[in-house]
């Protein structure tokens, strides 16, 4: 589910919904699962529609390659009210598909009031366009964006005909990223990785694929200096132009411990591909 790029931001427009019980599938329903207590409940999309208000998002759509409207709601809202006491800012998400489509997403990235879930085609009343030349349905549910820092679909997917929504744990989504020296600035390290970086940078081929791999078959620590990981860290574009973000928040300490933490992953190394 990756085309190109988000080319147009998306723009927001509230108080120009249809009521609630004009949506499509108004009954469909959205399971919400806690895999680490064991709890599951869901809620319609008509009691979504009428708890948090809907609003016109409009924007180019990557997947439909025009500019397109959707009715929605704030997915910030969505996830506080499903997962009451949860530190949804570390919290491991997966957000799951009809058709078996998954994306781990770590919590804070659907937090900042850019993520929105579709309820409805604007355009298409009473139904929702296809997507593509298998013209995949994307209800009843489907992630959507704002912001023109929100283009890349590998840092910010969308994934369409959203059935659940699950919190689980990292170590069980990524096992071979986990550091197990027992290292206190390890365990920082990678606890920094998994909120900043997993979702760009893999370990042991386990997590994002913008960046390079971080691990195998070396280690960024074995191959460049010390000093400029860091340095690149804190302000990659004083090195070259691309993707990754400046990380100015880092202190020196943060920065001690991903080192710490790459340090330990070189002595447990895991590459599925070379196993093969």
């Amino acid at each position: 589910m990756r085309l190109l790029p988000l080319l147009v931001p998306l723009i927001v427009a509230c108080n120009a919904s249809p009521r609630a019980s004009a949506l499509p599938e108004r009954d469909a329903q959205l399971h919400f699962t806690d895999s680490l207590t064991g709890t599951e409940h869901t809620a319609q999309k008509r009691t979504l529609a009428e708890r948090y208000g809907l609003s016109l998002v409009t924007g180019f759509d990557p997947y439909y390659q025009r500019e397109r409207r959707f009715f929605a709601v704030p997915m910030a809202r969505v996830l506080t009210d499903a997962f009451p006491g949860v530190d949804l800012a570390r919290a491991n998400l997966v957000l799951r598909a009809r058709d078996g489509y998954a994306v781990p997403m770590v919590g804070a990235r659907l937090l900042d009031g850019t993520a929105w879930l579709a309820l409805a085609d604007a355009e298409h009343v009473g139904s929702w366009d296809v997507i593509g030349p298998r013209r995949a349905d994307p209800a009843p549910f489907y992630l959507v964006w704002s912001g023109p820092d929100r283009a890349d679909l590998e840092r910010f997917p969308r994934p369409w005909a959203l059935e659940r929504i699950e919190h689980t744990r990292f170590e069980v989504l990524y096992s071979h990223t986990v550091p197990t020296s027992g290292s206190r600035e390890a365990q920082h390290g990678y606890e920094l990785f998994r909120v900043a970086c997993i979702a760009c940078h893999a370990v042991n081929r386990e997590g994002g694929r913008i960046g390079p791999e971080l691990n195998v078959p070396q280690s960024i620590v074995e191959y460049r200096p010390r000093e400029q990981i860091r340095a690149y860290i804190r302000d990659p574009l004083t090195f070259r132009y691309g993707a990754m973000p400046a990380h100015p928040e880092l202190t020196e300490a943060d920065l001690d411990a991903l080192l710490a933490y790459f340090d330990d992953m070189r002595s447990h190394k895991f590459d599925p591909e070379r196993a093969k």
